[in-house]
């Protein structure tokens, strides 16, 4: 897309070596490259903070800070930002220690001209590719947003398709799911597609009206009703008169407004508190709750009538652990939302904490996701989320899912080596960083060796890994 091509990359080049620095900025010099350079560690830092570069060049071993250290303090303030480290002084345990951290690559100087230009290309090659799968983000929410819902799951779609067949022609429904599902929505646009769109929309939360105005609520009271009842005041029917009422949290309505509720959709009539007086009313009535109406009625807590008159239409809204498929456009959708609304220009958010967020159980549903969005983009001190910007009872849920098991030496050393393989991409390379044959490391992997054949080789020159 024409914006990403536009993007133009930021790169930060700290090296106390002056000599270094000015060869490795007139090498990388480029129309699609904004290079800023420094050669003090402090200097640097703020640099990184001022700039928000999306690349730096780093230098391991300087006088006034240590490279790792200041690694550690980039990566904390935008784990988003691709570190490339440098060192004269090559040794596996610093290069293993360097990506855990967060670096992108370890190189060893004199850096190589055309590999470092090489890799340079493919990270601004990444950030465009970034940029695009962004703008391809906004329109796959545009394309598959429905009456202020988000989701391309066969559930959701299916929900959606739902929705437009009922909508113009429903008089009641039942919208049940999980809390936090999105039930409100769900009313919302029925009423929105409906015939009576242009009359109001009134939601009354069932358990929030203490048990003794129930009636007063619903269906309002005239002057002199009961003491302090100094003037007529209507009812949320009367109010919603020619448009669609939504009784939240229906199984929580005690037995007596129940049958009144009955009396509603059956005769479309209402009755004031201390009123003889019938009024018609014309409202449609969406109902919704988290609870089992069915056991309800059979347990004699929910009057059977009222049900089948209710569920003629019944939505079932999934809950987000059945449809996590749609966790990536729902993350997109909340972080352009807190982006606009705290007017921070929140760009991503990392590969980490979108493994968190899809680990997660998600017992809140689409309102835990959409607090725990909220809460990131406040904390966050970049322009990508990380993980460390979401929650710690997320964090820990994930990291801490139950008590460690034992494993033999073996098979700690097998996943360790599929480890280093996983974070370098290549066979070849781990088996140089772990000091091992080829050979040596197929067959770890495949469970088939001794100690004996372990043996080391001569550390590379220069490898590149990625970050996880």
């Amino acid at each position: 897309m024409d914006s990403a091509r536009n993007v133009c990359a930021k790169l930060v080049i700290i090296d106390d070596e002056t000599a270094h620095l000015r060869l490795l900025q007139d090498a990388l010099a480029c129309d699609s490259l904004e290079i800023f350079t420094s050669p003090n560690s402090d200097e640097g830092l703020e640099l990184v903070r001022a700039k928000r570069p999306h690349i730096v060049l780093l230098d391991l071993y300087m006088p006034e800070r240590n490279g790792m250290e200041m690694l550690g303090k980039i990566v904390e303030l935008d784990a988003g930002i691709d570190v490339i480290m440098m060192t004269g002084n090559y040794s596996a345990e610093s290069a293993v220690e360097a990506i855990q951290k967060g670096a992108t690559d370890y190189m060893t100087k004199p850096v190589s001209i055309s590999k470092l230009r090489h890799r340079m290309g493919q990270l601004i090659a990444e950030l465009h590719a970034h940029q695009r799968s962004y703008d391809l983000d906004l329109a796959l929410i545009r394309a598959f947003e429905f009456e202020g819902m988000v989701g391309r799951s066969p559930l959701m779609l299916e929900l959606f398709r739902k929705i437009r067949r009922i909508a113009p022609h429903y008089s009641t429904a039942l919208i049940t799911g999980d809390t936090g599902t999105g039930k409100e929505l769900v009313a919302k646009a029925l009423h929105r597609l409906s015939t009576v769109a242009s009359g109001p929309f009134v939601a009354c939360n069932s358990s929030a009206i203490v048990e003794t105005l129930f009636e007063t609520e619903l269906f309002g009271y005239v002057k002199g009703a009961f003491t302090g009842a100094g003037q007529d005041k209507p009812g949320i029917f009367e109010y919603a008169n020619g448009g669609t009422v939504m009784l939240d949290e229906i199984g929580d309505l005690p037995l007596p407004i129940q049958a009144k509720i009955l009396r509603v959709l059956q005769n479309h009539e209402i009755q004031r508190v201390g009123s003889p007086v019938i009024r018609k009313v014309n409202v449609r009535i969406v109902a919704a709750t988290h609870r089992d109406l069915r056991k309800m009625v059979a347990e004699r807590t929910f009057r059977e009538d009222l049900y089948y008159r209710l569920s003629m239409v019944e939505l079932c809204v999934p809950p987000l652990s059945e449809r996590k498929e749609d966790l990536p456009l729902l993350q997109r959708h909340f972080i352009k939302e807190f982006s606009t609304r705290y007017d921070r220009p929140i760009r991503g958010i990392t590969r980490r904490a979108q493994v968190v967020l899809s680990r997660y159980s998600w017992p809140g549903n689409v309102r835990e996701l959409e607090n725990v969005i909220g809460h990131a983009c406040m904390m966050t001190e970049g322009d990508t989320l990380d993980a460390r910007d979401l929650p710690e009872r997320m964090r820990v849920a994930v990291e801490s899912p139950g008590k460690s098991t034992i494993v033999t030496l073996d098979q700690m050393q097998k996943q360790y080596v599929r480890d280093v393989v996983e974070q370098l991409g290549n066979k070849v390379q781990a088996a140089e960083l772990l000091g091992i044959g080829r050979s040596t490391l197929y067959r770890i992997l495949e469970g088939k060796v001794d100690d004996e054949e372990v043996a080391s080789t001569n550390a590379p020159d220069n490898f590149t890994a990625r970050a996880s």
